[in-house]
């Protein structure tokens, strides 16, 4: 075969001793040189060649082994990572590229050392200024070293039990009505939309903006548990449809009601990275930075307005997929806030039950 038609053969020319030029071949740029069984450098018209390139290549895919490299790469095929969703697979993916980056030459002998652990400390704690960034390298890190002793690979996982060094308990920060107010004068009507589903649901991002028209029956939305999202409770909510989120529900169905519900301003779904980035730009709009608002805290904003509206902690629960415990430590978070009003209505239930005096 022409070495033309072989992707990637890269070649070279040297000046032997005696004077005369040699031109050397090798399987891609950077690779090893192509040579016979003898070791001899063999030329494109070599019957030989091609043998020695598809030996190359074929090696070149072998998975590293007895490093860190070789543990991702175990990791990689595993199904606790493949069965990630799309976007935490991603995130993994590139706190995999920081771990290779930093440890992927690493002896399995040395990554099972107890000392081991400091040098990985040491590691995450030069992301120290970034905190979220350092727990997360730390998290997958110990992710892989766990995949791998429980596959065998190794015997320890020193990376167990690490700390986090990013804590923070945004339970008490909500959306207030003037920051819906601010969003929504800037926000395009299909953002204002998505906001309107957040508050009426209580329901994640990656939820909400795959909801799709068939789970709509004009009364509730039924949402199943997602089989790809590891590590989360698989619940399956059937959601009664308040009058207001209803109304723009019933006013946007198609005549032919498929695919998702949240749509673009090009009446295309949304991807994730396509939300989030159309989410961030109103939100600037709407002068909101100082506010320290995220759209993941509508969630504990919707948990609020039921709680305000009179509802139980089952009852919220139920509507928005949390743990009674989480609903109690949201409503727990707002003293003077919502826990103030929540006080004023059990009194005014308290008078209506036993009226005045005793």
């Amino acid at each position: 075969m022409n070495r033309r038609k072989l992707p990637g053969v890269a070649s070279a020319t040297k000046v032997l001793a005696d004077g005369r030029k040699q031109k050397y071949f090798y399987a891609w740029r950077g690779g090893p040189m192509l040579r016979g069984e003898d070791g001899t450098p063999l030329q494109p018209d070599d019957p030989q060649f091609f043998v020695a390139y598809t030996a190359a290549h074929a090696e070149r895919k072998k998975p590293p082994s007895g490093n860190l490299f070789s543990l991702i790469a175990a990791f990689k095929s595993s199904t606790e990572y493949t069965g990630l969703a799309d976007k935490t697979r991603k995130d993994y993916l590139r706190y995999l590229k920081l771990i290779e980056s930093e440890f992927g030459t690493m002896p399995l002998a040395v990554a099972q050392d107890r000392r081991a652990r400091g040098k990985f400390k040491e590691w995450r704690d030069d992301m120290a200024a970034n905190p979220r960034k350092a727990d997360y390298s730390w998290t997958v890190l110990a992710r892989v070293l766990a995949v791998a002793k429980d596959r065998g690979l190794i015997a320890v996982n020193v990376c167990e039990r690490g700390g986090r060094l990013y804590e923070a308990d945004r339970a008490e920060i909500i959306w207030e009505a003037a920051h819906i107010k601010a969003f929504c004068d800037v926000a395009s009507p299909e953002l204002q939309f998505a906001l309107l589903m957040a508050l009426w649901t209580g329901q994640r991002q990656g939820t909400l903006i795959n909801i799709a028209w068939q789970q709509y029956d004009g009364a509730h939305i039924r949402l199943q548990p997602n089989k790809q999202r590891r590590g989360k409770k698989k619940k399956r909510l059937v959601i009664p449809v308040g009058a207001p989120l209803k109304a723009i529900l019933d006013a946007r169905r198609p005549e032919k009601a498929e695919g998702s519900i949240l749509r673009n301003t090009f009446g295309e779904s949304w991807t994730s990275d396509g939300f989030r980035a159309s989410w961030g730009k109103a939100f600037e709009r709407a002068k909101l930075s100082d506010a320290d608002l995220h759209f993941h805290d509508l969630r504990g904003t919707a948990v609020t307005r039921l709680a305000l509206a009179g509802c139980t902690t089952a009852q919220i629960a139920a509507i928005t997929g949390h743990s009674p415990r989480d609903v109690d430590e949201i409503l727990k978070a707002h003293y003077l806030g919502a826990q103030a009003e929540l006080a004023d209505q059990a009194i005014v239930k308290l008078v209506a039950a036993y009226g005045v005096g005793y």
